[in-house]
């Protein structure tokens, strides 16, 4: 039976063997473009994770050369209270920005989409912040919150105390992420907003007719046709605010008292303060472990979703 199989079998590889011939001559030259962004992908991204993953078992010293040591890095960067300190920062980082940030895009791309006129005008209005480089920004921003800056002075009129937005520990770290709420919602909102138009409007229509108002709209309709792009926008933010650092350290250095050390800052301030690349890879290395299973966990909800 296995020689009458593959004599019935021979006939059709010989025939997928042309077309496959075929294929790769046709669209060599397609494969050819697709050469050197692979090689920058490879040069840029596999080949520091992996110089990363080899450094962490290293003592690396540019001078005298690197030493093996293990897992002695990691065992000094699970035994340092400083990690566990920017674990618990940043884990409160995000939970702000989730709280604060994450609904503004949705909001303000369901407003506009509403909207019947001037909503070319306010989709700009909205993106502006975006554009603004970190150190305009940032200058901006110590400015607006200076104690004798335009938000207490507002506060003052108000009559309300005056707040050490950048200072006080309470809100130094809740001060950062209305800052980069501010900045950054504008990208997110012209996603959601390109999803929302996608929504076929004659659901809309037929809802009008049965009478739904806009709220009930935005529940029924909008709301759940966002349902996998709101998943996933959930996991990129996830993952994106876990390696903040850019304003931390820009304004505030992790202060004050360490109450805006983040993960990712003190992963660089280990690399390039402390000159401990060893213990810098490691701590890298285990953000990635984490970071990795969550980009598993996202795309096996979008397949479920699909």
């Amino acid at each position: 039976m296995n020689q009458t199989a593959s004599l019935t079998e021979h006939p059709e590889r010989k025939k997928l063997q042309p077309y496959k011939q075929n294929r790769w001559k046709k669209n060599f030259w397609g494969y050819m473009f697709l050469v050197p962004a692979l090689a920058i992908f490879i040069m840029f991204m596999w080949v520091p994770i992996f110089k990363g993953l080899l450094y962490s078992f290293y003592h690396v010293d540019f001078v005298k050369g690197n030493t093996f040591v293990g897992f002695e890095n990691y065992a000094r960067a699970l035994s340092d209270p400083d990690v566990w300190t920017a674990v618990k920062n940043t884990l409160y980082y995000m939970s702000l920005c989730l709280v604060i940030g994450f609904w503004v895009p949705i909001a303000f791309a369901i407003a506009i989409s509403e909207l019947r006129k001037f909503g070319g005008v306010v989709r700009v209005a909205a993106y502006l912040p975006f554009v603004i480089p970190g150190v305009v920004l940032y200058g901006l921003w110590r400015w607006l919150y200076d104690p004798v800056g335009p938000i207490n002075a507002l506060l003052g009129w108000v009559g309300v105390d005056q707040i050490s937005f950048l200072t006080d520990t309470r809100w130094s770290m809740i001060s950062l992420v209305i800052m980069e709420t501010w900045q950054q919602f504008g990208s997110g909102m012209l996603i959601y907003l390109a999803a929302v138009l996608s929504i076929p409007r004659d659901w809309y229509e037929a809802a009008e007719i049965d009478g739904a108002g806009v709220w009930a709209r935005i529940r029924y309709i909008t709301l759940p046709s966002l349902r996998s792009l709101i998943i996933l926008m959930l996991i990129l933010q996830i993952i994106g605010t876990s390696q903040g650092y850019q304003s931390q350290m820009a304004l505030l250095d992790g202060g004050p008292n360490n109450t805006t050390l983040t993960y990712a800052l003190l992963m660089v301030k280990y690399a390039f303060t402390r000159l401990d690349y060893g213990t810098a890879t490691a701590l890298g290395m285990l953000m990635f472990i984490v970071l990795g299973g969550l980009g598993i966990a996202q795309f096996k909800l979008s397949k479920e979703d699909n």
